[in-house]
């Protein structure tokens, strides 16, 4: 049996993992949300509404444990290939912070690295408020490493892989004729519409990848069923559009329409944080059950062996493309490929009236998601 080669990882010699982060404790939570919105003239009283999400779960997100075994088995499936390079974790909004891991680095003699992004769409958010934070904190500390963040990858087969099997598995839970209701975090419409290269990319995006996970149950079963984007998470002034129908009223129309059940796929989401047990396990299955609808919920992709070795794979791919080479990009769907290098343009944040800074977002007050 052949030995494969071991990956080059040239010209890398880290690899960052980088998050939204989340409270660990009771304490933690309205500092966090404090540092999600500052800059938006958000109350306390109002951020403290928002905490009881938190508490409810004893005032501790799961995100960071989801990152902290995310990067036990990142090393481990490294190390199965002979990839030798170290991997850091920095957040966007609480410990640890992106700049002190970046001092970290620069500590450590790191000169460039990859960066994988718990955010898989096009999106200011998702996308282009990350890229500013990397920015931020390479100006932050002197002698910081080159940053190369990876490509989206909602459509890597390692992706939507993951969630074909953890659909598969929801729906086997629930009686003939169950819906699917393919769930992301909402965003205001505005944001979707300069999303990507060419707009409307986040929404685009989901479609794109909801149509792959659909067609390839269809084609394993041979059952037609009805498909539904749906979004979670709304948040902001009431006057502003965000995309729609949320979960909760679609589970309504669902029931009025007499679907025999619905599996809930939190396609817009990499694990189990805020946004999933809180909107998903706790606010949607009330509303299910409330209005006797079987419900269940598919897995999202975690620490999946398809989704880790995908980014361990993405490592590799954009190591390859920055010597030079031309690697093969897995990708399903019709929209390609991601692209390494986002246009200037890309993405732009929105602007609040009057707003005179260049990070003024009109975003979610906390959204794990991105």
């Amino acid at each position: 049996m052949p030995v494969e080669p071991t990956p080059d990882p040239v010209p890398y010699d880290a690899v960052l993992l980088l998050s939204f982060g989340g409270p660990e404790k009771p304490a933690d939570v309205l500092p966090f949300l404090q540092n999600v919105t500052r800059g938006r003239g958000i109350p306390d009283e109002r951020l403290k509404e928002v905490g009881e999400h938190y508490y409810s779960f004893g005032g501790r997100s799961p995100i960071n444990d989801q990152n902290r075994e995310l990067l036990q088995v990142l090393r481990t499936s490294f190390d199965e290939v002979g990839l030798a390079l170290p991997l850091y974790w920095g957040n966007r909004n609480w410990d640890p912070y992106l700049t002190d891991t970046l001092r970290q680095m620069t500590a450590d003699g790191v000169r460039r690295a990859v960066v994988i992004v718990t955010s898989a769409y096009p999106s200011y958010s998702g996308c282009r408020q990350y890229r500013e934070n990397l920015a931020d904190a390479t100006a932050a500390v002197e002698g910081a490493p080159v940053l190369d963040k990876l490509r989206h990858y909602a459509n890597h087969p390692g992706f939507v892989g993951s969630f074909v099997e953890s659909t598969a598995e929801a729906l086997s839970k629930l009686p003939e004729g169950t819906a699917i209701a393919y769930v992301t975090h909402s965003i205001p419409t505005k944001m979707n519409e300069t999303s990507g290269p060419d707009g409307n990319g986040y929404v685009s995006w989901h479609l794109d990848v909801a149509a792959e996970i659909t067609a390839e149950l269809e084609r394993r079963t041979g059952v037609e069923r009805r498909t539904d984007l749906v979004y979670c998470s709304r948040s902001g002034p009431p006057q502003v559009p965000w995309l729609e129908p949320d979960v909760n009223d679609h589970l309504e129309e669902l029931a009025a329409s007499g679907v025999p059940g619905v599996a809930v796929v939190p396609i817009g989401f990499v694990s189990d944080h805020m946004e999933v047990i809180y909107d998903l396990d706790t606010e949607a299955a009330a509303t299910a059950e409330k209005l006797h609808l079987p419900m269940a919920r598919a897995a999202t992709p975690g620490t999946d062996e398809r989704f880790v070795t995908m980014l361990r794979d993405l490592v590799i791919e954009r190591a390859a493309a920055e010597r030079g080479e031309q690697p093969s990009r897995p990708c399903l769907g019709a929209l390609g490929p991601g692209w390494d290098n986002c246009r200037p343009d890309c993405c732009p944040a929105l602007r609040r009236p009057g707003a005179s800074t260049t990070h003024e977002p009109a975003a979610p007050a906390a959204k794990e998601s991105a």
